[in-house]
């Protein structure tokens, strides 16, 4: 554990030397979604909330040059289609992606056996409770599939929430969903209409345990920041009280909200949705070997107006961060839990 710390805190002091804070890349885009596969990185993007579009390069840096190769149009005319998340599972890659407009907003799974080609049509995740539902997310965790995003509790736009569901296979869910988090803490609530937990992602830590990665506040704003859900040491993911929910943000541009012990980032605002780039996209093979585990998110870079046209794709880092305690009050269960959290660097 000691070398670990020492080697998070070696990293650190590199980044914080270094003469460029932020790896901002060349591409004005949102909600990146990264895997590698090989040696290639796969990532991929919505293009005028109308079609999706692959991207393939040697590097993370290099995604941003790579040629744009659209793989799916919406031709049904589903509507707004947002935040598409590629995954590698069972010698196919898969595309979640959300498309609707208003309350009409759901999730589809486009898959293919090629990276940038030959994809299905779209199928329509029939989530339980068939409510509104965007930035979702599939892994493995125990052997058991599972499916993750952020969506309302009934009808109308009050607070998005992470809701985990069972999977049976790639596209389709099983049983009820369950409500893991709401934005009810006051770093999570600075800025509303409506309060959001949105773009979950799952990693494993060194001593198993489930993380889920998400982001709080609204994206229109540079208070968007990155959370996480840590659920305890053979805790059970559809319960509520088994998930310990860091005292802070671990990745902002606002030291106001950070959980203490974390900084704000320096040259990037409002960092958010981002994609911890894994071998095939497995938790199971989180955290990468190497003292750099890479990582992407958007945001917009600083000095210029907070907006979604300012968005960029960053590429950055993070490492695992032990003996962390997340506290709560008033709530079923023991009051901390303490184990591996996050070090995020731009």
């Amino acid at each position: 554990m000691g070398k670990l710390i020492a080697l998070c805190l070696a990293l650190a002091a590199l980044f914080a030397a270094s003469p460029v804070e932020a790896a901002q890349t060349a591409l004005r885009a949102a909600d990146p979604s990264v895997l590698r596969v090989g040696g290639t990185y796969v990532a991929v993007q919505s293009i005028g909330d109308s079609a999706i579009a692959v991207r393939q390069a040697s590097s993370t840096d290099g995604l941003a040059a790579a040629p744009s190769r659209t793989v799916w149009t919406d031709t049904g005319n589903l509507g707004e289609v947002w935040a598409p998340e590629i995954h590698y599972d069972g010698g196919r890659y898969h595309i979640y992606f959300t498309a609707g407009r208003g309350a009409a907003h759901r999730m589809y799974v486009i898959s293919s056996t090629a990276a940038a080609s030959g994809y299905t049509a779209a199928t329509r995740l029939a989530l339980p409770d068939d409510k509104w539902a965007i930035d979702g997310t599939m892994f493995v965790f125990n052997g058991q599939r599972w499916f993750v995003w952020s969506g309302w509790a009934g009808d109308s736009n009050v607070e998005q929430n992470l809701y985990i569901a069972r999977m049976t296979g790639p596209a389709t869910t099983t049983g009820a969903r369950y409500v893991i988090s709401q934005p009810r803490e006051s770093w999570e609530r600075v800025v509303g209409n409506p309060f959001v937990n949105e773009a979950p992602e799952a990693i494993r830590d060194p001593n198993g345990q489930l993380h889920i990665v998400y982001s709080a506040n609204g994206s229109w704003s540079d208070q968007y920041c990155l959370g996480e859900l840590r659920l305890r040491a053979g805790g059970d993911p559809t319960y509520v009280w088994d998930w310990y929910k860091s005292n802070g943000c671990l990745f902002g541009s606002n030291r106001a909200t950070m959980m203490a012990g974390w900084d704000p980032t320096l040259s990037a605002a409002g960092p958010g949705h981002h994609s911890f780039v894994l071998l095939d996209g497995d938790i199971a093979t989180s955290p990468p070997a190497g003292p750099r585990f890479p990582l992407m998110y958007h945001a917009v870079p600083r000095g210029t107006p907070y907006t979604w046209a300012n968005r960029y794709w960053y590429t950055g880092t993070f490492c695992w961060w032990g003996n962390t305690t997340y506290s709560r009050a008033n709530v079923p269960g023991p009051a901390d839990d303490t184990g591996f959290s996050l070090k995020f660097f731009e």
